[in-house]
């Protein structure tokens, strides 16, 4: 069965300062009220949600996916027998699901989440 992407993320080394930037070129919803600052773009019309964030130091910056699994740790050992590596071992988000990342064989960053 196929994944789905579910999320993508953008991460940055300013969050705050793309909020206005991407608002006004794809007339997106931003919302950062929350503890951490990280602008929710709401997901308009059949569009996959997402947000924008800083990057704390030393992390990748850039925008990667999020696929829904049904197992996180599974798919992290299958990319990595595949010649992936894990960049963010499995981890709760509180009240919402399991999220880990991993990167390809050629270095793009994806995320596996589990509701």
């Amino acid at each position: 069965m196929a994944r789905p992407v579910v999320f993508f993320d953008i991460a940055t080394g300013d969050a705050p300062s793309l909020f206005g930037f991407y608002a006004d070129l794809f007339d997106w919803r931003i919302d950062a009220d929350n503890p951490m600052g990280y602008g929710m773009v709401d997901a308009a019309e059949g569009g996959i949600p997402g947000g924008i964030g800083t990057a704390g130091e030393g992390a990748a910056r850039g925008v990667s996916i999020v696929v829904a699994v049904d197992d996180v740790q599974g798919h992290l050992d299958r990319a990595e027998a595949l010649g992936g590596k894990t960049v963010v071992p499995p981890y709760e988000v509180p009240g919402t699901g399991t999220l880990a990342e991993f990167t390809d064989p050629q270095g793009n960053r994806i995320g596996l989440w589990k509701r």
